[in-house]
């Protein structure tokens, strides 16, 4: 039980993280709102979709 809330916390956080980067992203604002809707909707699959295809953070990476 304690598991299914440990895993619960970690997926919380990474859609977070993914919601965020979405946001600060230089995509158009009907981009960040699609994907931010598909993240909260599906979180596990959305945040998987979102790692693979979605929209870059605006901030340069080294």
């Amino acid at each position: 039980m304690e598991f299914a809330g440990i895993g619960g916390f970690i997926i919380l956080v990474l859609d977070i993280w993914a919601i965020v980067s979405v946001l600060g992203s230089g995509a158009s604002t009907g981009s960040k709102v699609l994907w931010t809707l598909l993240i909260i909707v599906l979180p596990v699959l959305g945040f998987i979709i979102w790692l693979i295809a979605g929209p870059k953070s605006s901030r340069a990476t080294i």
